[in-house]
């Protein structure tokens, strides 16, 4: 799997995504735009490094954030449809997560949840990750991007 298929695939279907990202801070969004062409699928991409900015730019409920904090499941799936919605996109990308090396919230680092929004519904992906800040980050990147992908190989109805 790699973004030039996620690209590819996506530019065949004539659809288009769009990402809200708080511990990536824009690698899924950068990953993608490195395949020659994608400006014909890639919307954009909101860097919500902040809990304050997940509401207020990516529309995540701020009495989900009160309550639970920026690092939960519910908050990916929001965070996947407000890039969804703001941007135009086919497809909405949310990622939060812990990189580490200290917890956030009371949750551990390598905790990830990746949102998918479509036009089908949504859903969310937690992984546990190991390894450095480095590793965690690009490994959610990747597992963000094989999310995606295998919902475009579900046929388009």
């Amino acid at each position: 799997m790699s973004a030039a298929d996620v690209v590819r695939t996506l530019a065949g279907r004539g659809e288009t995504v769009a990402t809200a990202e708080s511990l990536t801070a824009g690698l899924v969004t950068a990953e993608l735009t490195s395949v020659p062409g994608s400006s014909a699928v890639v919307r954009g991409g909101l860097v919500v490094y902040a809990t304050d900015l997940k509401h207020s730019l990516a529309g995540v409920d701020a009495a989900l954030l009160a309550e639970h904090g920026a690092v939960h499941p519910e908050v990916a799936r929001q965070l996947a449809e407000g890039a969804r919605e703001r941007c135009g996109a086919t497809w909405g990308l949310g990622l939060t997560g812990v990189a580490g090396p200290d917890p956030q919230d009371g949750v551990g680092p390598g905790t990830v949840h990746i949102g998918l929004s479509g036009p089908s519904g949504s859903g969310v992906r937690t992984l546990t990750l190991g390894g450095g800040r480095d590793e965690v980050r690009k490994s959610s990147t990747m597992a963000a991007l094989t999310f995606l992908l295998d919902h475009l190989k579900i046929p388009v109805e």
